[in-house]
């Protein structure tokens, strides 16, 4: 078996595992149920393990962290525009 497609195949079920949380917010326009802390949390871990990928120099922990990082990055993004809390006052 050639373990990369199995990586790849990893990787395609969990980099886009926040996407549906991230539709959701922006098909309602709330984020009063999301956790502002996970989303951090997971942005760090998400990056060291692209950190960790770019080091080994392995392609599918490379990809999946970069799109999994992007979609972050972009459930923060959604996140500031639609929340109710205030945090930088």
């Amino acid at each position: 078996m050639e373990w990369e497609i199995v990586g790849y195949a990893a990787a395609a079920l969990t980099m886009f595992g926040f996407l549906p949380q991230l539709l959701k917010m922006v098909r309602t326009k709330s984020v009063d149920d999301v956790s502002l802390v996970m989303m951090v949390q997971m942005g760090l871990g998400v990056f060291l393990w692209m950190a960790y990928g770019l080091h080994l120099r392995n392609s599918p922990l490379i990809v999946a962290n970069v799109v999994s990082l992007a979609t972050l990055g972009l459930g923060l993004f959604v996140y500031f525009r639609y929340t109710t809390r205030r945090y930088f006052r």
